[in-house]
């Protein structure tokens, strides 16, 4: 008796489990449909070539020394706003300050050796002039002027090369703009040739741009371009300045410098860029390209819904490139002669019942 009731349980269980199950299939199936619009994915294979680029400030620049010694000021920190000629960066200088007083010394002797010699040239000169001296007489002193006028020269040119070593030592902004970098701090010591502090004028930019070398012939010096900044989502225009005629040092890339237009969008040195060139493009890339508005963000991951054989929403995920303008590009999970949901009226899901507008 315990056997067949146990059988019967389990007969009771399943055709409950098998009723519920239908119960739950029947109410998907009466769900109604999301209406959804798709677009073809667009050939990437456009008449404009585009290319990846980075942002620089025109006027940018890394300051280093010649001198040895600890710092003793850093009065900047990142983000100053500095004008030219202020100081950024003083170095610890006690034996410049010695030679310089060393310096300045024999300039004093020279100067008064100098000024005899000259008093004694003169008086000479006059005396060999009235035939009161001889040629040699005047011949001696004019050859102790001389020197005692190059030792006065010499010791002036020292004077000058101290304080040349005194600008490498008191490091100052070649011209106004911000402070970008600093690697050296109050204490530290400072190396010939260390990097210790950077600044850039935030007021005019290019973009450095590598062109492949199947394309470079196309562009010349002076077209105008379109620059996509991803970062500000801004559109900017600006003119080729500089083509690079070597590839030697950037793998087949050749550089290509392109100066911005004044604009009133954020942009800051180092966003990445994707310049536009109005040329007809030579090699075809293959390049697939979706609207940015029908990617879905989960994460880390980015996909979009594309429409199954059965009608219903099915999620890909995707592989993504660069951005031009409005669409991204597709470097994997989707082909050129797909569809893909660009809007639906509902949320969608996977599985979802969807109907093509």
């Amino acid at each position: 008796m315990k056997r067949i009731y146990t059988i019967l349980t389990l007969a009771v269980s399943l055709l409950f489990f098998n009723c519920n199950s239908e119960n739950k299939q029947d109410h998907s199936n009466t769900e109604p449909a999301i209406s959804v619009k798709v677009h073809q994915v667009t050939d990437g294979n456009a008449s404009f070539l585009s290319v990846s680029g980075k942002i620089k400030a025109v006027n940018s620049a890394t300051l280093s020394t010649r001198a040895m010694g600890y710092v003793n000021r850093v009065p900047v920190n990142i983000g100053d706003s500095v004008k030219k000629g202020q100081l950024l960066v003083a170095i610890h200088n006690a034996d410049l300050q010695a030679k310089k007083a060393q310096v300045d010394a024999n300039i004093t002797e020279a100067t008064a050796a100098f000024t005899n010699a000259e008093k004694d040239y003169m008086r000479f000169k006059s005396l060999f002039e009235d035939q009161s001296a001889s040629q040699k007489e005047l011949d001696d002193m004019t050859a102790l002027y001389e020197m005692a006028k190059a030792r006065l020269e010499g010791a002036k040119q020292m004077k000058n090369e101290v304080n040349a070593q005194f600008e490498y030592t008191n490091i100052t902004a070649p011209f106004s703009g911000v402070v970008t970098r600093k690697t050296i701090e109050k204490g530290d010591m400072a190396n010939p040739g260390q990097a210790l502090i950077a600044i850039e004028s935030p007021d005019t930019f290019e973009v450095l741009a590598r062109v492949p070398e199947s394309e470079i012939s196309q562009i010349k010096k002076g077209i105008q371009v379109n620059v996509h900044v991803k970062a500000a989502n801004q559109i900017i225009t600006g003119k080729v300045d500089e083509v690079s005629t070597s590839a030697v040092q950037t793998g087949g890339q050749y550089l290509v410098k392109i100066g911005l237009d004044k604009t009133k969008a954020k942009i800051l040195s180092g966003m990445y860029a994707t310049v536009q060139f109005p040329v007809e493009r030579k090699t075809k890339s293959g390049m697939v390209l979706i609207a940015k508005t029908a990617i879905i963000n989960k994460g880390q991951l980015s996909g979009v819904y594309t429409v199954s054989q059965s009608n219903t929403a099915l999620l890909r995920w995707l592989r993504l490139g660069r951005t031009f303008g409005e669409d991204v590009e597709v470097l994997s999970g989707l082909q050129a002669n797909e569809s893909y949901i660009i809007s639906a009226e509902g949320k969608l899901y996977n599985g979802a019942k969807v109907s093509i507008q």
